[in-house]
């Protein structure tokens, strides 16, 4: 089943059009690392006040994954039926709202209801986003602006990197969520700038032909696509969520530094990161997705592995740049590949599904670190990061087709 077979030039002719969607869209993905980062940070800080448990601490992080994957559904389908930019805004805000209650918990109960349903704000937005931009963006380059919604990730994750040691100590982990009302005032000027797609007006003009859902698994060849990208998506949430979010633990009681020092050490990873994710698009629109992907899972093998095994502030340094390159480099591809395997119909939800099991995976991520590091070292949960990278190679080399600078049905 060919599932991309035709293309338009569509917004990408409106003058400023792309770049608008270009920047809602990592505007709204820099709101989510933001979050996701802080969390990491403050979840010392919130076991302490609320007298969390390390298993019900690291739940927060899981819980909010498995929101994410409800967001991806939900919203994924609603993309393809009602319009990208409406539901963009409305995830935008529900996560946003969601993160400032956060502020006002009393307890594990009421603060583990926040984070799950702003996840489901959270869990819509990246798919949405990501087929905005590869609808209004040509072919040619597809990768390369898909590569900036990551970006935006990373830019929020930096930010909270070099914030949350700062203003931690001054507003309190309270004060940190409150910060995320901020996306709120984002998603009213997304709606008020930003139209929808050409591709899916014209998909809307023709009507819809069969539920989204279906497409996904349309016949054989469909089925083993997205069993590719869902292993594909989970590794890769599974590695990020896992290392990022027990970074700043494992630099601090690994060796001793402080909550500045962790979040500058945690910075340099974040900078890698957004290095390999920039270099990535590049790549990808030019080698081909496929090469790509196994260039960089091949790297985060050695470097994952290489990481556990520094002793040095310096090597630590340099080395978390180099892992944090090819960990998260990928999340610049998954944009470009995803929406050049299926139609119009189905490609947000598509985006968003696929996606989401696999945060949905990641989110056992911190759970399993964490219980590794607990009875063995942080050492031994890092190596076992690295292997999971394997499936990852084997999964690019079976499953996954190249469909390069595709046009879009």
């Amino acid at each position: 089943m060919n599932l991309a077979t035709s293309d338009t030039a569509g917004p990408a002719a409106r003058p400023g059009y792309a770049a608008r969607a270009l920047i809602a869209s990592a505007l709204g993905y820099a709101m989510d690392g933001f979050d996701l980062l802080i969390l990491g940070f403050m979840l010392p800080a919130i076991a302490a006040e609320l007298h969390l448990s390390s298993a019900q601490a690291g739940s927060l992080v899981t819980w909010t994954l498995i929101g994410a994957v409800a967001g991806g559904l939900i919203f994924g389908v609603l993309s393809d039926y009602f319009g990208r930019v409406r539901m963009l805004t409305w995830t935008i805000l529900l996560f946003a709202v969601f993160t400032g209650l956060c502020a006002l918990a009393q307890g594990y109960a009421d603060l583990l209801v926040y984070r799950t349903i702003a996840g489901i704000g959270l869990g819509g937005e990246f798919g949405i986003g990501m087929t905005l931009v590869a609808e209004a963006w040509p072919a040619s380059q597809r990768a390369r602006v898909s590569s900036y919604v990551g970006l935006g990730w990373q830019t929020g994750v930096l930010a909270a990197a070099l914030l949350t040691p700062m203003l931690l100590p001054i507003v309190g982990w309270r004060g940190m969520f409150a910060i995320g009302l901020l996306p709120a005032v984002l998603s009213f000027v997304v709606r008020r700038r930003v139209e929808e797609p050409a591709l899916f007006s014209e998909r809307v003009a023709r009507g819809m032909r069969t539920q989204p859902l279906r497409l996904l698994v349309a016949d054989c060849h469909a089925i083993r696509t997205s069993v590719g990208v869902a292993i594909l998506c989970s590794v890769q949430n599974f590695g990020y969520y896992g290392l990022m979010i027990w970074l700043p633990t494992y630099l601090s009681k690994t060796f001793g530094y402080s909550l500045t020092r962790s979040g500058l050490w945690t910075a340099v990873t974040v900078l890698g990161m957004a290095v390999g994710i920039w270099l990535f698009g590049i790549a990808a629109d030019r080698f081909g997705r496929k090469p790509t992907f196994l260039f960089y899972q091949a790297g985060a093998v050695l470097m994952v592995f290489v990481y556990a095994h520094l002793g040095t502030p310096y090597a630590l340094l340099v080395g978390g740049a180099v892992m944090g390159m090819f960990v998260n480099g990928m999340i610049g591809g998954y944009g470009a590949l995803i929406s050049e395997l299926y139609p119009t119909e189905a490609r947000a939800t598509a985006q968003n599904v696929l996606f989401n099991l696999g945060r949905a995976v990641g989110g056992f991520g911190p759970v399993v670190v964490g219980s590794l590091a607990a009875r063995y070292s942080f050492g031994a949960a890092l190596a076992l990061l690295a292997s999971i990278y394997l499936l990852d190679i084997v999964a690019t080399l079976l499953l996954i087709p190249e469909r390069r600078g595709a046009a879009l049905e």
